[in-house]
């Protein structure tokens, strides 16, 4: 892998990411976990996942017109169908979280390893494949804001899990 030229688009791309990330890392440890730390599982995790429905906006990345024509598929339809399919992941860990069913851990389990993999995967894309911020288009936003917001949510299901007992319950808030 060769590593792409650094130019303009590249800097101010890292730059935009690396704040959004502290920012987002600031509000995470300063306001959500304090929040969120000693409730039950079930009021805990439902606002994490349910935020984490919004990553339905990936498939822009197939778009014509939102990004450019020039965008490697080989970034754009796994990172497209990646985030698909954490939504997908992400609601029905929802829909069993919420109905207190036996499958809700196992389930949050599943979606929140698939969907950090599919995050560094996107991240790491977009290094291996040359993708230059400008051919992002419109979703240049959801790459420097909501990726960095969803990897600290993801970090943040994964404290909430490896505090629960296996044997709890999803109990109600």
């Amino acid at each position: 892998m060769s590593l792409p030229a650094v130019n303009a688009n590249m800097i101010h791309f890292m730059i935009s990411y690396i704040v959004a990330f502290i920012a987002f890392a600031l509000i995470a440890i300063w306001y959500v976990w304090p929040n969120i730390r000693n409730r039950p599982p079930k009021a805990a995790l439902s606002p994490l996942l349910l935020y984490s429905c919004l990553r339905i906006n990936g498939l822009m990345f197939l778009m014509p017109g939102v990004v450019s024509p020039d965008l490697p598929s080989a970034f754009a339809v796994p990172t497209a169908y990646g985030d698909a399919t954490a939504v997908l992941l992400a609601l029905i860990a929802l829909l069993l979280l919420r109905t207190e069913s036996v499958l809700a851990l196992p389930a949050i389990w599943l979606f929140n390893v698939e969907g950090t993999l599919d995050l560094v995967y996107a991240n790491f894309a977009t290094f291996k494949y040359h993708v230059d911020p400008a051919q992002l288009g419109a979703s240049y936003y959801l790459a420097t804001v909501n990726v960095p917001a969803e990897l600290l949510v993801h970090v943040l299901i994964f404290a909430c899990l490896f505090r629960v007992p296996p044997d709890e319950k999803m109990h109600p808030a």
